[in-house]
């Protein structure tokens, strides 16, 4: 299994922009596909994002299109996270995932999680 650790969180006014990163390790990166959900105090947990193996593919939450682009570097063994026009409702942990097989929506297709890492947006 593939550990992953995020980092890249942080307070941030409305409007203004993150990049989440999530560094991989113990496992062949390149051959994962990975994504983003993320979980608000009292909510479930939620799909934000998912790429494929090479980044070919990606697909996005509703409420994130347009605002918020994954990437990876398989050199780097890292997926990334860049979001743009941030928003109060943003708010949350966000969490990275890997999962050989599947890049879509339900988390349960994910065998490895990250840690977590706390993203605050304020109006």
């Amino acid at each position: 299994q593939v550990q992953l650790v995020e980092s890249g969180g942080g307070l941030v006014q409305a409007g203004g922009s993150l990049r989440l990163s999530c560094a991989a390790s113990g496992g062949t990166f390149s051959s994962y596909r990975m994504g983003w959900f993320r979980q608000a105090p009292g909510e479930e947990r939620e799909f934000v994002a998912a790429i494929s193996w090479n980044g070919g593919r990606s697909n996005y939450a509703d409420s994130v299109k347009g605002r918020f682009s994954i990437s990876r570097d398989n050199a780097k063994n890292t997926v990334y996270l860049q979001m743009n026009s941030l928003k109060p409702e943003d708010t949350a942990v966000y969490y990275c995932a890997a999962s050989r097989y599947y890049s879509g929506a339900d988390p349960r297709h994910y065998g490895s999680w990250g840690q977590g890492t706390q993203v605050t947006v304020s109006s």
